[in-house]
């Protein structure tokens, strides 16, 4: 039996890592004609599915079968660029020239003595161009036609009277797949699928300026409530959460298992290339007590690099750099090594995760939903957590990434672009790795004196029952070191008439009264929060009141207005019925009037995607 599986782990590793004699490596950078490094540019052996793309200093690292080849470079905006007898042995330096030069190929310039320069100029505008940020690594046209993409059903929350159904609760949710597979669909010139669209990700895309937790409390809550934007006779409700940050040097040590699937689907330039360079930089943010081992999967799992320390980082990005892509998928039994692997350099008191990269497609093996979440589900008691970073077009199984990122007390990210990758991987590296918090829930109890009725936005596959609040058994979402978790509530103040809210019958044995003290009381809501220690079983309960007040619309914060901006914009990709006088217009504006401090230039990209979906989809609704 052992010989069987050391000859599986071979024939594994000998897809990886192809004969040393057979590959050479050519290097090189991209940079636009003022000499700033371009990001994300598409590099691909002329026809082959061979490429990769450039890191954030615009420089590249490509394995081939020869010693010198014709490239062939694409990025947004930019002429696509042919490189003849592109050979080892210098570096490869390409200017690339705007899309109104014409330039068919150039030459090799030879080596670069320069240090690389830091991203600056216009290669940052390049990031806030019409196309939102550099798309280069992909070319629509090396797409086969066909779309397996799948997608869970979403059934939209819809409008509770609160005499009926007080309580609302739910889990925290901190992924934002959801927003950047949109922004993929939309760059693309195409409508997303209407269950493509979370708003709660949408909307915990965005940094938020909640204020910092005090004491030992590992996270803050904040509250807003004023006028809906889309509807003025109702109110619409922010409630906010912000998570202790933690400086990088005072982060716990982290056993870290990188589990890349290899199979046949990941060869395309947005998968397996970009897969590679999104874990680079990840291994550039270690430190010499963090670990790292490396599995690949793809028809068998193997391990190519045993958990080896960061001070090692030459040797982790090597490991890296010589992964290919080839084969079928056998994901389960790459997630069972990967989590062994973890037990074994187990980190007590340390951050240990899994890190899957894959377009999701396991197709052989244990491969069923349900047997691949109850393996995760066990795993995550013995304190393993799960980071899904989700990749490709027209394979892409976000379902199955979501249920295992759920499964594993872990987050789900979508990365469409090297800047994505920088975004969940190097800024928000905490967030994305350590866990402050654990199954935290959310329940919050109207007052039926001042509220009718009442609708949450998005996290439709959160809710939970009411007793499941108290209940310490039942899992819940995490919460990331400076993560920022962001809810919103439609509400119906009593008095106002709704289409949304059907008449009961008068119940014929029991009679439903408002308790005095409910009349005399200026709260509109009790917020009550439950969570967990990231290695405790008891959870932890807060409350806090929040009082009906009205400020206008004006007078609200640019967390609240932009908030508000997303939400009016998913439920237009949506076709929400309950988008009242929404259009993309209005949310633009709004999102333009709130875009406050925007260092990454995040929020001024939904602006523009914004008014692309207007020019793609003009909505029939009209604002009164």
């Amino acid at each position: 039996m052992k010989t069987i599986i050391s000859m599986l782990t071979f024939i594994c590793i000998a897809a990886v890592y192809p004969p040393n004699g057979e590959t050479h490596t050519l290097k090189g950078k991209v940079t636009d004609d003022a000499g700033d490094p371009l990001i994300g540019v598409n590099i691909v052996v002329k026809n082959t599915n061979t490429g990769t793309v450039t890191d954030i200093n615009g420089e590249f690292t490509l394995t081939t079968r020869s010693r010198c080849e014709t490239l062939v470079f694409t990025y947004t905006g930019y002429e696509k660029t042919t490189v003849k007898k592109a050979c080892e042995g210098g570096i490869i330096s390409v200017i690339m020239a705007p899309a109104s030069t014409e330039l068919e190929e150039v030459v090799v310039t030879g080596m670069e003595a320069k240090k690389s320069r830091p991203i600056f100029g216009r290669s940052a505008d390049a990031a806030m161009a019409p196309s939102y940020t550099p798309q280069g690594f992909y070319d629509q046209e090396d797409y086969p036609a066909f779309n397996t993409e799948d997608y869970d059903r979403i059934n939209e929350n819809r409008f509770f009277e609160v005499t009926q159904n007080p309580l609302s609760t739910f889990s925290i949710d901190v992924d934002a797949a959801s927003y950047s597979n949109l922004r993929r669909f939309i760059q693309n010139g195409q409508t997303p699928p209407a269950d493509a669209v979370r708003i709660e990700e949408m909307v915990n895309y965005f940094d938020y300026e909640y204020p910092q937790p005090q004491g030992e409390a590992p996270f803050a809550v904040a509250t807003e409530i004023s006028e809906c934007p889309w509807n003025n006779q109702n109110r619409l409700l922010l409630v906010g959460m912000q998570g202790k940050k933690m400086a990088t040097e005072n982060l716990p040590p982290s056993n870290l298992v990188f589990l890349i699937d290899v199979s046949g689907s990941m060869q395309d330039f947005n998968k397996l290339p970009l897969v590679k360079s999104s874990l680079k930089m990840l291994v550039n943010q270690l430190r010499k007590e963090d670990r790292v081992a490396m599995v690949v999967y793809a028809g068998a799992a193997g391990l190519v690099l045993p958990s080896t320390s960061g001070a090692s980082r030459q040797k982790i990005l090597d490991a890296i750099e010589r992964l290919e892509a080839g084969g079928s998928t056998a994901g389960a039994a790459g997630i069972k090594l990967a989590y062994q692997l973890a037990r074994e350099n187990f980190a007590k008191e340390g951050n240990n995760r899994v890190i899957l990269c894959t377009d999701g497609d396991f197709n052989i093996g244990t491969s069923s939903d349900g047997e691949l979440v109850g393996l995760i589900e066990k795993e995550r008691e013995n304190g393993v957590f799960l980071t899904v970073l989700g990749y490709g077009m027209g394979n892409y199984k976000d379902n199955k990434m979501q249920k295992l990122a759920d499964a594993g007390n872990g987050n789900h990210y979508y990365i469409d672009n090297i800047n994505e990758s920088k975004k969940v991987l190097v800024n928000e590296f905490g967030g994305t790795l350590f866990t402050i918090a654990k199954d935290v829930k959310i329940q919050i109890e109207f007052n039926p004196a001042k509220v009718q009725g009442y609708r949450l936005i998005g996290y439709e596959n959160r809710l939970l029952n009411k007793e499941d609040f108290n209940d310490d058994k039942k899992d819940a979402g995490e919460l990331g070191a400076g993560h920022r978790v962001t809810a919103l509530y439609e509400i119906i103040p009593v008095g106002v008439k709704s289409p949304f809210l059907s008449s009961v019958d008068d119940l014929k044995y029991q009679k439903i009264e408002v308790a005095k003290p409910a009349g005399m009381t200026g709260e509109m809501l009790t917020i009550k929060l439950r969570y967990k220690a990231p290695d405790g079983d008891l959870s932890q309960l807060i409350e806090k009141p929040v009082v009906d007040r009205q400020p206008d619309a004006g007078s609200t914060s640019d967390n609240f207005r932009f908030a508000a901006a997303v939400a009016e914009f998913g439920m237009l990709l949506r076709h929400s019925e309950f988008i009242g006088n929404a259009t993309y217009s209005h949310a633009a504006n709004l999102a333009k009037g709130a875009i406050g401090k925007d260092e990454n230039g995040y929020r001024a990209e939904l602006v523009r995607m914004i008014e692309t979906m207007k020019a793609l989809e003009e909505p029939e609704v009209t604002r009164q």
